[in-house]
């Protein structure tokens, strides 16, 4: 919604605060869009629900009266923070309440820059990108999540780029990874960037998708994560083998 496309989105760039929560670092790479270059809209009750089918992502909507790249205090995601919880099945690709989407869908660059197993096939081929690279390194960083690998690696960096472009994805049989999870990770990488998930709605689409089903995005940062690092004891990294030697904190 600042209209920022991050362009480096790997595992060492992630990093796990001490309240169990995440957050990006290292920006350097990060291409900043002007106001002009965001498409604001607010997506309400009366448009059609965002769907989980690739093709019904491009749907155009009317843009917001405003081009700012600034984020209301006002506006909160989609899924409501007061709404009861129920067990009825909830229709897939439904969403209550009016809805605010910020998209940098203009913002163009023609730079070479990334971590080569994280790169979109349109920075390797050199058509130019803007900020569905984000979503393609989203792709990536969940499949190395769930595998342990980057779904595209070769034996040298010339390989690799040959595989984003020209590989089609293919998923190992161990582990078991769940159906919806190899979806989303699918629509995300989509080597075509206009039917990539997220290209024209943003965070939006890829928040309604089934994967993410039942995740409160409005009190994400409010819910205990599943692990909270131990708090920092200075004793439990000194090298009791060299104790002369000196242990820089960082």
């Amino acid at each position: 919604m600042l209209g920022i496309v991050y362009r480096d989105l790997k595992p060492e760039n992630v990093l796990v605060r001490s309240d169990g929560h995440i957050m990006l670092t290292d920006f350097d790479l990060s291409l900043k869009c002007d106001d002009s270059a965001s498409n604001a809209q607010i997506i309400s009750d009366q448009n059609p629900p965002i769907a989980v089918l690739q093709n019904e992502y491009l749907v155009d909507h009317p843009p917001f009266t405003s081009a700012s790249c600034i984020i209301p205090n006002c506006i909160v995601p989609a899924v409501s923070c007061f709404r009861p919880k129920r067990k009825r099945k909830k229709k897939t690709g439904q969403h209550s309440g009016p809805e605010f989407v910020v998209e940098p869908v203009d913002v163009r660059s023609m730079s070479f820059v990334g971590t080569h197993e994280y790169l979109a096939p349109e920075i390797v081929s050199g058509e130019g990108h803007g900020s569905p690279v984000d979503w393609w390194t989203l792709g990536i960083f969940l499949f190395e999540l769930f595998y342990g690998v980057t779904p595209f690696r070769g034996v040298d960096h010339e390989l690799t780029l040959a595989n984003i472009v020209a590989r089609a994805l293919e998923f190992p049989k161990e582990p078991a990874v769940p159906a919806t999870a190899k979806d989303l990770i699918s629509q995300l990488l989509a080597k075509d960037p206009e039917r990539r998930l997220g290209s024209t709605k943003g965070a939006s689409a890829i928040k309604h998708h089934p994967f993410f089903q039942g995740v409160n995005w409005a009190l994400l940062r409010c819910t205990t994560p599943p692990f909270v690092p131990p708090p920092f004891n200075r004793e439990l990294v000194s090298d009791e083998s060299c104790p002369e030697t000196p242990v820089e904190y960082y």
